[in-house]
């Protein structure tokens, strides 16, 4: 526990793999994450195109969502390097148009193998370490399109309400673990939020975080 927190889990000397750690939501969640005190496991399709500044401690290592293989090598090599891994953000992902008059199943079928099957084969691939640690975390980003669909791609919602599905079961089956899962929806993204739930003991846990800057009903 941390000693100038005692609600929250003290970050130092805990392993977070994060995927799609190049850019954009990815990028901003390692870094607020490195400066809280995490060693980081970071990985991308290019990992050439991680960004260096967030030290020496940080492992950028290649992942390839569509290859069946690749997360257990990433969750290997990360366990090789660290000694643990105590915590998994999946964040990678992809969309496309497919809709029911029109689209092409093929970007349907890759939309799942990316948002859905890559992120339940990091979950299989890093849970052993995760139990070990005793209070191991999972967070998904998925979207406000996996809670409701207002516009765009159904076959992007289809994926992330799938996504959504996983997080719940993966919350049920894995909590006699100790493993907290979470998964985080967004708008706007709020990267403080990710970094709260990875905090959290084991004795508090958030289900779903939807974050959006405008009102709008949700079931």
């Amino acid at each position: 526990m941390n000693q100038t927190n005692p609600g929250r889990l003290d970050p130092n000397g805990r392993v977070m793999m994060i995927s799609g750690a190049n850019r954009g939501i990815g990028a901003a969640i390692a870094h607020r994450l490195r400066l809280e005190g995490y060693h980081l496991s970071l990985a991308a399709r290019r990992p050439d195109d991680i960004p260096e500044a967030l030290g020496d401690d940080c492992m950028h290592h290649p992942f390839d969502a569509l290859d069946p293989e690749s997360p257990r090598i990433w969750a290997d090599a990360t366990a090789a390097r660290f000694g643990r891994i105590d915590g998994l953000v999946n964040n990678a992902g992809t969309a496309a148009a497919f809709g029911f008059e029109d689209g092409d199943e093929a970007d349907l079928d890759r939309m799942l193998e990316v948002n859905v099957k890559a992120p339940y084969r990091l979950i299989r691939a890093a849970l052993p370490h995760l139990r070990v640690s005793g209070s191991g975390r999972i967070v998904t980003i998925t979207s406000l399109a996996g809670m409701r669909f207002k516009r765009g791609s159904p076959g992007y919602a289809i994926s992330k309400f799938a996504a959504m599905g996983l997080s719940s079961a993966a919350r049920s089956l894995l909590w006699e673990d100790g493993i907290r899962v979470t998964a985080v929806g967004p708008g706007p993204v709020n990267t403080d939020v990710v970094a709260m739930v990875l905090a959290m003991p084991n004795n508090a846990s958030v289900a779903a975080v939807p974050i959006n800057a405008v009102y709008e009903p949700l079931p």
